[in-house]
């Protein structure tokens, strides 16, 4: 490491990454020194947080927002953002946030304005002038920052509890990444062009909103007063390319001949619940079954925020609407779902059921329309169909506990529950019939259960997998009627249960 003189630097010395100084030190020194900055890329300096004294915490931008454990990522090329940003915003006028603009031709007009405004920083060498391009390019046409993290494959969910925190999911775990908003209100910004694009607002009125970006993925928003530290942002992400049934038998989801079982009771329009916690993968399997459907069937859609996507093409595909800023005009999903029963439907899809709209499911599945498949949040199978007991009584209805169970047991067929394992992987733990009534209760019997026991191997990985229970399902007969194939690793060796 070079010597310093009285804990100062040389003139003549150029400090390197690695060489021991700490970022501040690097700084500084460029700060006094009479070499050109450009000899060092701006770049190249750690991305350290800095530390903070007396427990105050840096300033967000807006100023409001006090936290308990401040933090700021150090980006060297913040205020080179910054100014750029100012430069295009007094070129190219408001369009550069509105939402409704053409995303090409804006993009054009960035990608001629911005090398010009980057070449008068004379500080920055090539390839810092490189990577600002694309960060004012992906802030401007994308979403800021964490469009990088949008574009990475490995990652699955993505947090942003403040402007300046955020973190993701990678194969199942939670890390904290280096990166960060220029303040409040820029995170603020993005958080408006997303869900103006979708036709919905977010403001102290209504200071949460459910979104989608264009490729399916799901955003939710929340900004003060409902939040303490500036606004905050979750970004559940979807492939690219849809899930198929072989994907998640590579994954490890379920095995093949779970999947060959619930292809069967999709062909023979059995009605099926997927079940699970909050990130179990509920979506992705629905919409791995959807896929089964018959491309003759015609198929309705209802979701809160569109995120299936289905590769036949008889679909109509219904969204939730909410409220406009005088409290009128919500669409609801029960609305739809009972509006959905005039539109001829063979199959009906529902993203999730968790109000009111549970009575008109069930009573769809009731009326001629096997087959309709949707995802409840339970902790089982078992608490699934209290759960679907709760929601019927949302409606308002005041039906007899035991007409609600009848119905719920005439409807559906099978329960598909998910878990997110310790590991983090998502796995099918359990596959239920419901048989109907058994006295005052809904009797159900497991046809596959998850096998715990077998522990993990050395790297925490679960071991386990599914195992038959080796009860015949009661529905053979109903798919035999319907000339439909059984495998015969699917009949099982035990009785029927009366």
């Amino acid at each position: 490491m070079a010597e310093r003189t009285n804990g100062k630097h040389r003139p003549d010395e150029i400090p390197r990454v690695g060489s021991g100084f700490s970022a501040a030190e690097m700084l500084s020194f460029m700060e006094g020194s009479a070499e050109p900055v450009t000899a060092i890329p701006v770049t190249a300096v750690p991305t350290t947080s800095f530390p903070t004294t007396g427990g105050s915490s840096p300033s967000s931008g807006a100023g409001i927002f006090g936290r308990r454990n401040g933090r700021r990522t150090y980006d060297p090329l913040a205020d080179v953002r910054r100014r750029a940003h100012a430069a295009l915003l007094e070129e190219l006028g408001p369009q550069m946030y509105d939402g409704g603009a053409d995303p090409e031709e804006l993009e054009h007009r960035v990608r001629d304005a911005l090398p010009g405004l980057l070449a008068k920083e004379e500080q920055l060498t090539a390839g810092d002038r490189g990577v600002a391009f694309r960060q004012v390019l992906d802030e401007i046409i994308g979403h800021g920052p964490i469009e990088p993290l949008l574009r990475d494959a490995d990652v699955t969910e993505i947090m942003v509890n403040s402007w300046d925190r955020i973190y993701v999911e990678r194969f199942g775990r939670i890390q904290s990444v280096e990166t960060a908003f220029l303040d409040e209100s820029h995170l603020r910004r993005v958080i408006d062009k997303i869900v103006s694009r979708v036709g919905r607002r977010i403001d102290e009125a209504s200071p949460m909103v459910d979104a989608r970006l264009p490729d399916g993925s799901r955003i939710n928003a929340v900004i003060p007063p409902v939040t303490l530290d500036g606004a905050a942002m979750t970004v559940r992400k979807f492939s690219a390319h849809p899930y198929g049934v072989e994907d998640l038998i590579a994954f490890g989801t379920l095995d093949q001949e779970v999947a060959t079982l619930l292809s069967v009771c999709v062909q023979g329009r059995l009605d099926v619940v997927i079940t699970g916690g909050t990130g179990t993968g509920k979506t992705t399997l629905l919409n791995v079954l959807s896929q089964m459907l018959p491309t003759t069937d015609r198929i309705i859609t209802i979701e809160d925020a569109a995120e299936l996507r289905l590769g036949q093409e008889h679909v109509v595909r219904m969204e939730y609407r909410p409220p406009n800023i005088e409290g009128k005009g919500e669409i609801t999903i029960r609305d739809l779902v009972r509006n959905a029963l005039r539109m001829r439907p063979d199959r009906i899809v529902v993203g999730e059921v968790r109000d009111g709209a549970a009575l008109d499911m069930l009573q769809a599945m009731n009326t001629g329309h096997d087959g309709s498949l949707t995802t409840v949040h339970a902790n089982s199978p078992r608490d699934s169909l209290s759960r679907l007991e709760t929601m019927v009584l949302m409606a308002g209805m005041e039906l007899p506990v035991r007409a609600i169970r009848e119905q719920v047991a005439s409807a559906v067929d099978i329960i598909v529950h998910l878990s997110r394992l310790r590991d983090g992987t998502r796995r099918v733990t359990q596959v239920t019939e419901v048989l109907g009534m058994d006295g005052e209760t809904v009797a159900t019997q497991d046809l596959y259960v998850f096998d715990y026991k077998s522990g993990t191997d050395a790297y925490g990985r679960a071991k386990g997998a599914l195992r038959r229970t080796e009860v015949k399902p009661r529905f053979l007969d109903r798919l035999a009627e319907q000339g439909i194939d059984v495998p015969p690793q699917l009949l099982g060796r035990g009785e029927v249960r009366a």
